[in-house]
């Protein structure tokens, strides 16, 4: 997550004055859609224009239609020094004058500070303050205490004294629910022809499935960084409200795969595993290092898939100071259920990257290491790679240097200052470029994010290699200022709006709302963001559907977030895939 954000900077054609409609959609679907007891709105169909997409870049498809809508009521203005209550309170209304009640009330999300203030992170407090595990029951340090008592006619996402509104004014109705954030789901599966039957046999139909990457908010980050959320009630906050809110969404969602971040640890072995399990998946976890309470988890269901191997990636490396900080990642090799033959199977890569928007060089090399582990794990026997689903909170904006290195497979790097990396401040002044090499040779990374020496084996890791495979990476390769991977992943989501090209939001709190989650995969034959004449690998994805995000003005108009129903600053993003034969 960024602290502050000029969202003009970041989404220079973004226009945000367009109007907000409500409809809602005819609900359709086919065998393959994930099940969900949710209120996601609609499916709908996408139609695309004639001329060909770019490779590598999803389609911003051609809508006739307004899709979003929200339900409930809108909140009132507070009341409190506004002239609208004075007039009230003193009764100084003229007689017949058509008062309508108060104007709706913004969530106001700041613009980027200055970048030579020190940014904040996302930190925990030492160990002899409160235990672990004492965070869900709230420090008399840490009250989310209101600054002023709110009006009788406020949303329900506000907090009262003594946890109940004033009485209400006679004449006056109670308020209303608080508004509910909807999303629909975009359908691209009409966008590939069926296959050709050969020799008259029936063919067995193409393996489907669905992947979810959801931030979820550790409640001991959420304590250690309250001034991020300081528009939210002490309830929304609590940590049982919250989990109940958090498990729901999973359970509704019913994704295949699903990759949690800040997935807190005494919370994830006590609540979140035993839940999870009881639903019948299978879960992966890795705590991040040092004396940080949560970490990244991987869970499938197990009658979709079976585990094949499980790789823990950590990026602190001691001696080396670049790598000096406790972020990790989770890679795994699945299967789909009934299938044996060795092509037949998924890499699926979580991580949450480093958060400092003034350290790209740290989000660089973090990801380096990552890509070196999936390239290593998504090699078949004959060379080439299984497909590839990468998901994660990668701390960077759409289209910065470190999105498009993911994307593009290439990064020039040469005279990028280390702020601009991750896209998250606009006037990095006064700090250093990139140096060349970014990371140094003892880390054991190429400039092609590929394995110069044998990993350590940690907890089933890499094994079985041979000694080709990490040749010794020319001197001269290592002094070039750009680096690469032979992995080819494009996006899942388009990062605008469908109907009115406005920027997608995936993270809002009090100080600003951008995207910084992605679902990254391997593009297979036919993928709607490939050209049709372009090469395409023989082992890839099919994007079938995913759950459409929404934008700024949605979210502001249910508080933001957390809020009532949605209880972490994240929103979780979903998409499903077929498996190319």
């Amino acid at each position: 997550m960024s602290r502050h954000q000029n969202l003009n900077h970041v989404y220079p054609n973004a226009d945000r004055n367009q109007p907000m409609f409500s409809r809602h959609l005819t609900v359709f679907g086919s065998h393959w859609l994930p099940p969900t007891q949710a209120p996601l709105g609609g499916w709908r169909n996408i139609q695309f224009p004639s001329y060909p997409c770019w490779p590598g870049v999803p389609p911003l498809p051609q809508l006739s239609h307004p899709t979003r809508h929200l339900s409930g009521a809108f909140r009132p203005q507070d009341t409190h020094n506004t002239n609208w209550a004075r007039l009230q309170s003193k009764q100084h209304l003229p007689p017949g004058f058509p008062f309508h009640g108060f104007p709706h009330r913004h969530f106001h999300l700041g613009l980027m500070e200055r970048s030579d203030k020190e940014p904040p992170y996302k930190r925990r407090r030492s160990s002899e303050e409160t235990a672990p595990g004492d965070r869900s029951k709230g420090s008399p340090k840490r009250e989310y205490a209101p600054r002023q008592a709110r009006s009788a006619t406020t949303s329900p996402n506000y907090w009262f004294k003594d946890g109940k509104p004033p009485p209400l004014p006679p004449g006056t109705s109670p308020p209303r629910q608080a508004l509910e954030l909807k999303r629909q789901w975009e359908d691209f599966s009409h966008c590939y022809k069926s296959r050709p039957q050969s020799g008259g046999g029936r063919r067995e139909p193409p393996f489907e499935f669905s992947v979810m990457s959801y931030n979820i908010l550790s409640q001991d980050l959420l304590h250690d960084n309250n001034y991020l959320y300081k528009h939210c009630s002490s309830s929304i906050l609590n940590w049982n409200h919250r989990l109940s809110n958090i498990l729901k969404e999973l359970k509704e969602h019913n994704a295949d795969i699903m990759c949690l971040q800040e997935v807190q640890e005494d919370h994830y072995e006590k609540q979140i595993k035993p839940s999870l399990e009881a639903l019948g998946y299978q879960c992966e976890y890795k705590r991040r290092t040092g004396r940080k309470p949560d970490g990244c988890a991987v869970v499938y269901k197990k009658d979709r898939f079976s585990l094949l191997s499980s790789h823990p990636v950590e990026y602190f490396r001691r001696g080396i100071p670049l790598l000096d900080r406790d972020n990790v990642g989770l890679v795994l090799l699945l299967r789909p259920t009934g299938s044996s033959r060795p092509e037949d199977c998924v890499c699926v890569a979580n991580t949450h990257l480093l958060y400092n928007p003034r350290r790209g060089d740290i989000k660089l090399a973090q990801l380096a290491m990552l890509l070196a582990e999936i390239s290593t794990v998504s090699r078949l026997p004959d060379g080439s790679s299984c497909p590839i689903v990468l998901c994660g909170d990668f701390n960077s904006v759409p289209w910065s240097p470190l999105y498009s290195f993911v994307r593009e497979s290439r990064l020039e790097y040469d005279g990028i200052p280390i702020g601009k990396v991750s896209g998250q401040e606009e006037n990095p002044r006064g700090q250093r470029i990139l140096t060349v090499p970014i990371w140094p040779l003892s880390l054991g990374i190429t400039q092609q994010c590929q394995y110069a020496t044998a990993p350590t084996d940690v907890d089933g890791g890499i094994t079985n290699l041979s000694v080709q495979d990490f040749a010794a990476p020319p001197m001269a390769a290592m002094n070039r200022p750009s680096i690469e991977h032979s992995l080819r992943l494009t996006s899942a989501y388009s990062h605008y709006l469908t109907e009115d090209s406005r920027p997608e939001i995936t993270t809002c709190h009090s100080r600003t709302a951008i995207t910084v989650d992605y679902i990254f995969y391997s593009a297979g034959t036919g993928d709607i963001s490939t050209q049709p004449e372009g090469p395409s690998p023989r082992q890839g994805l099919q994007l079938l559907a995913r759950l459409a995000l929404v934008g700024q003005t949605d979210l502001e108009a249910v508080n933001g977030l957390p809020n009532e129903h949605n209880s972490s600053d994240h929103l979780p993003i979903l998409a499903c895939f077929r498996l190319c034969p």
